[in-house]
């Protein structure tokens, strides 16, 4: 597949296999939670309610450089979905709900597109390129 060529970090299909188990859990938490109501933070919020929108931030950034440093298409396409899904949930810990509850179902389309992309690039590391026949 042309899409996998190019492949910096998810080269391997260990690697390929942790971050599609990552993706799965990722999206079925999104789907379990999605019916729980957030509320937006205030500046007297106590410092706990911090915590969850600063693992998004950080998951975000993380996720966002990934990204940058992909080389494939399908590689950068998948931390791109990532990225975004992260991003979103970020925004809905930020602002809250209802202005941010179509974000919900953002992050699961999102976090099923990376899903897709993982299975593609697993499909493709596990095959082997044929080698050119010798003279």
């Amino acid at each position: 597949m042309v899409l996998m060529r190019g492949a910096v970090i998810l080269n391997t299909r260990k690697r390929v296999i942790v971050a599609l188990v990552h993706t799965v859990v990722f999206l079925a938490l999104a789907m379990l939670t999605g019916g729980i109501r957030v509320r937006p933070l205030h500046a007297g919020a106590p410092p706990s309610a911090w915590i969850l929108p600063g693992v998004y931030a950080l998951v975000s950034a993380v996720l966002l450089t990934l990204a940058a440093w992909a080389g494939g298409a399908l590689e950068r396409l998948y931390f791109g979905c990532c990225a975004a899904a992260a991003g979103l949930g970020l925004g809905r810990q930020i602002v809250g709900d209802p202005p941010m509850h179509a974000a919900v179902y953002w992050r699961v389309f999102l976090l099923g597109c990376a899903v897709c992309c993982a299975v593609a690039m697993l499909r493709d590391v596990g095959q082997v390129p044929d080698l050119p026949v010798g003279d």
